[in-house]
């Protein structure tokens, strides 16, 4: 038995190739999986590092903006452009990320059950983490 598999297909769709009809190549572009910004920056907020880029929407820790209102998150510590990256020590000075405020609401309930085995001690607790939902609109650099 013999076994051929046609790898031309596979080669000219990675390439940014479609086939369309009957053999005739159509360029779709880069792939829809590709993103394809060109600034991107890593923020602080709440203790912890984010990845944004503009049009993003991230879920952080609670921030005391109403809904719709501007967020600024000024500890940016790593900025990436066309030009190169640029890292801080511990941040970038002037350097800024705008967003906007979608919704503030409450994660799901996380259960902790804690109990010492042979002494009937149990104890349950609950605890939803409050969060906020920004659009990332800007990024400034210096």
């Amino acid at each position: 038995m013999v076994c051929f598999i046609d790898y031309s297909e596979t080669l000219s769709r990675a390439a940014g190739e479609v086939k369309r009809g009957r053999g005739a190549v159509v360029d779709a572009g880069p792939a829809p999986w590709y993103r394809t910004e060109v600034m991107y920056a890593i923020i602080e907020s709440g203790g912890k590092q984010y990845r944004v880029a503009e049009g993003d929407v991230i879920r952080c820790d609670l921030v005391a903006n109403e809904v719709g209102a501007d967020v600024t998150f000024d500890r940016v510590v790593l900025a990436g452009t066309e030009q190169g990256v640029k890292v801080g020590s511990p941040t970038l000075d002037g350097a800024s990320v705008t967003g906007t405020v979608l919704r503030q609401a409450k994660d799901k309930k996380i259960l902790v059950f804690r109990y010492k085995p042979k002494k009937r001690v149990r104890k349950l607790n609950g605890h939803r983490q409050p969060y906020a939902e920004v659009k990332i609109t800007k990024i400034s650099l210096p």
